[in-house]
């Protein structure tokens, strides 16, 4: 985990501000709203302890609830996805476990794999985040819409992310 740490500084940082930056300004007919931040949580290292990560993941959302205006629903989201995560990890297990010194990325684990691995997690964090903001089902159908749509969106930006990071990795 220490041998990662400045890459997972610069990600942070960089998700982050991409984020408020970018993301947080389009809203495509106010069903689509992209957070690419969750790729941060995502792509920790398996060997991350559960503490660090449920802190990682609160850090993560609160800050991009300090540049929002939304306080505490980004960092409940991404909490609900950093507790989610080892669970998701251990439905999509090889047979062979995960390889020692690997992450879950699509350099390692291939398309397939990391695209049902995210999707899971990005759905999750969206119905979560968008239930909390409704906080009723009044709405339940354009909510849900509002989760997918987004989710379709996000994971777009997501598998685009990891092809830029695998391109990177594959000219070293």
């Amino acid at each position: 985990m220490i041998s990662y740490l400045p890459r997972y500084l610069f990600n942070f940082v960089f998700f982050t501000l991409i984020q408020v930056l970018v993301l947080n300004n389009i809203q495509l007919s106010g069903y689509v709203n992209p957070y690419l931040y969750v790729l941060f949580i995502i792509t920790l290292p398996f060997e991350t302890p559960g503490w660090l990560l449920l802190l990682l993941g609160f850090t993560s959302g609160m800050v991009v609830d300090l540049f929002s205006n939304t306080p505490g629903m980004h960092a409940s989201a991404t909490v609900f996805v950093s507790f989610l995560r080892p669970y998701v990890l251990r439905l999509f297990a090889p047979r062979e476990e995960y390889q020692p010194g690997t992450i879950p990325t699509m350099a390692y684990y291939g398309l397939g794999w990391f695209f049902r691995y995210a999707a899971i997690l990005v759905l999750g964090h969206h119905l979560f985040l968008f239930f909390i903001e409704v906080f009723s089902l009044t709405h339940f159908f354009s909510t849900l819409l509002r989760a997918l749509s987004s989710t379709v969106f996000t994971l777009l930006l997501i598998i685009v992310a990891q092809l830029f990071s695998q391109g990177k990795k594959q000219g070293r």
